[in-house]
């Protein structure tokens, strides 16, 4: 096996043992970048006078955590000017042109479904198969972390946050109405109204929405942020994902850029929509606990004026450790009411219903994902009413919650992270989602006077003057419904502010209270544009302003590939598995069964990285360390320490700011629960 001195191995000072064979092994398959013949030639010219950095051989970097990097952050100009820009204009123009800007996006609606309908509905499919294979190959064993460290939290509260990503106000807002839309209009071709056989199709399509292809692009997200953050010791932005597709240069330049104000986008809109889907249903809650008519959308907006002042409130006085108890206890609050309506509903018919429903998903999953428009003028209508919408919001909403993801799941290895977070989030909206929908299905099989032609955001409300207590549930679903309007502002605020800062953990107030008011705009403006039917209005803008951030997606699954393939444990594997199947067939063929195995100096061109250049900047420019201003600098690996003296501490002292530990993005110390949709 080829171990040059540089790579701090040493190798054995005498002859191996008697029957020991030598080890020229030559890696085989793909993986790391290989070396001609010419380019072995060349690299053997200039080892000796290009070592590696901080005398490490690529193999034995131990990973790299963000938290140990030393990085300005600092507000990007560019970044935050040009997204503000384009989002006032987009707010003034929806405010003093409202007919304009609702005529241009039916126009931009009806071109994006009809000629990249196909593109979100493929990329969930390719993301679900893509994670799978990052889950289940060689590269399930690679850590979200540095080598050896251990998740921060345990396996019980890992999967608690995860739960409280996978509830929120589209819980209240869909779940009883989608099952029960799909039960009275079953999808073209799928099955009659209001049978038997709609029933079960109804509660499968519903699923297909909220589970693992929708999760899969949330897990992609988090992955990519997770590993290049606690693996590569990257700033947690979307552009510096692409690093091993664009470089550095082009990452940190125009290009990078682009990508991450696409995602500030992406993440505007999508929260907004939830922010105003969130006060359709306190509005009606409102006009059923009050016994008024139907408010006005300037009562709505009102609304939305009252819960953004709460959440501006949190941001500017930190608060934050109470917003986030009071999250806790809106979770437990959600759990209950889930619970309640459980007992109290058709007990009986839903543990029928809910086990059948999934074993329909699971059977069915193949054919959802096939249906579109190539099955005729109805099913196109139908996928983008539906399918469309749904994946582009949850593409809208992938870079926040794909923080929030990445966030708690550090020391984890791709491979559990793959299974807990396609596995625990599905069965969580199953749950949900079954328990609301059959409810209002079941309500409806027996005669009550409840359909899914009335308007969206009182369905809930229906199904709970159904059940007892319903003079206190309405008070309680309003509450709940109120608290993740707040705190999933606040997450998102902070999340965006720290990509218009270049990663910064912990972002400037006044940067984050402007995103929370840039939310207030939008949400505002798609009810306005949306009239008397405010969720088509939603449902428009959020399939619009997702199309960039599809093809930024398509284009993260190539990066984060090639960024695993340079992985320090995947060369340890390529060097281990080409010097041991070299030196059992050397083994066997000159001692027969008795010989063992021992590693010493090959010759040049004939160890176990013969076919692979160790010295291509592609596997070592990434760990050389780097000063603030993007120079190189000595440090020590083995024992963790800059030759300088400089800590994580230094940096806090050079910004002037304390640690925030309340204070959360997403990336900084303990996170509160991150509701979604």
């Amino acid at each position: 096996m080829d171990t040059p001195p540089s790579s701090r191995q040493t190798p054995p000072s005498g002859p191996p043992e008697d029957g020991a064979p030598d080890i020229p092994g030559r890696r085989k398959g793909n993986g790391p970048p290989k070396a001609s013949l010419g380019q072995r030639a060349a690299r053997a010219l200039r080892r000796d006078k290009k070592p590696y950095p901080h005398d490490t051989h690529p193999g034995l970097v131990p990973g790299i955590a963000v938290d140990d990097q030393r990085v300005r952050y600092r507000t990007d100009p560019l970044v935050f000017g040009v997204a503000a820009v384009l989002v006032l204009a987009f707010v003034a123009w929806g405010v003093f042109s409202t007919e304009s800007l609702k005529s241009v996006s039916d126009l931009a609606l009806s071109w994006v479904v009809k000629n990249t309908g196909w593109l979100f509905s493929s990329l969930l499919v390719v993301v679900l198969v893509f994670m799978l294979f990052i889950g289940f190959s060689r590269y399930g064993k690679i850590p979200l972390g540095v080598d050896g460290e251990k998740p921060e939290y345990s396996k019980f509260s890992w999967v608690a946050m995860m739960f409280s990503a996978g509830v929120g106000i589209g819980l209240f807002f869909f779940g009883p109405y989608e099952p029960l839309t799909y039960y009275m209009t079953p999808a073209p071709g799928e099955a009659l109204p209001e049978t038997t056989e709609a029933l079960h199709k109804s509660m499968a399509q519903t699923y297909f929405h909220w589970g693992f292809n929708a999760w899969a692009i949330y897990a992609l997200v988090g992955a990519a942020v997770a590993y290049g953050s606690y693996r590569r010791g990257r700033v947690p932005l979307m552009s510096t994902i692409f690093t091993p597709l664009l470089g550095r240069r082009r990452t940190e330049g125009a290009a990078g850029r682009l990508i991450d104000m696409f995602a500030i986008v992406a993440t505007l809109f999508g929260t907004a929509a939830s922010l105003g889907i969130g006060a359709l249903q306190i509005g009606r809650g409102v006009e059923i606990v009050g016994g008024i008519g139907q408010l006005p959308n300037a009562a709505l907006i009102g609304i939305i004026a009252i819960l953004t002042a709460a959440f501006i409130a949190s941001a500017v006085s930190g608060v934050s450790r109470g917003i986030r108890m009071l999250s806790n206890v809106n979770m437990s609050l959600t759990i209950a009411l889930v619970a309640f309506i459980f007992l109290t509903g058709p007990t009986l018919f839903l543990l029928n219903l809910i086990p059948a429903s999934i074993t329909e998903y699971l059977s069915e999953l193949l054919h959802l994902m096939s249906k579109g428009p190539s099955w005729g003028a109805e099913a196109a209508d139908f996928s983008a009413n539906w399918t469309v919408f749904y994946w582009a919001w949850w593409i809208s909403w992938s870079p926040f919650v794909g923080i929030f993801l990445a966030r708690i799941s550090r020391g984890r290895t791709l491979r559990e992270y793959v299974q807990y977070v396609l596995v625990v989030p599905t069965l969580v909206c199953v749950l949900a989602f079954g328990i609301f929908g059959g409810t209002t299905i079941w309500m409806r099989m027996q005669g009550a006077d409840i359909s899914a032609e009335s308007a969206p955001e009182a369905l809930f409300f229906q199904m709970l003057d159904q059940l007892p207590l319903s003079s206190i549930t309405p008070l309680l679903a309003m509450f709940c419904v109120a608290i993740f309007f707040i705190t999933s502002a606040d997450s998102a605020s902070l999340v965006m502010g720290s990509l218009s800062q270049r990663g910064k953990p912990r972002p400037d107030r006044k940067v984050t209270v402007f995103w929370g008011l840039a939310m207030m705009g939008i949400a505002v403006v798609m009810l306005l544009v949306g009239g008397n039917e405010a969720l088509s209005g939603l449902q428009n803008l959020i399939i619009v302003s997702a199309l960039p951030f599809a093809v930024i997606l398509a284009l993260m699954m190539v990066a984060f590939t090639r960024d695993l393939q340079t992985d320090p444990l995947i060369i340890r594997r390529e060097y281990a598995t080409a010097a041991l199947e070299q030196a059992v067939r050397t083994g066997i063929d000159e001692h027969g069964d008795d010989f063992a195995i021992a590693v010493k100096k090959a010759p040049q061109g004939q160890g176990a990285g013969a076919d692979f250049d160790s010295h291509d900047k592609t596997v070592t420019d990434w760990y050389q360390r780097r000063d603030e201003d993007g120079k190189p600098v000595d440090y020590d690996y083995e024992s963790g320490e800059y030759a300088d003296g400089w800590t994580p501490e230094d940096a806090d002292e050079g910004t002037g700011e304390e640690p925030d530990r309340d204070k959360d993005s997403g990336l900084s110390p303990d996170p509160q629960p991150s509701p979604v949709r």
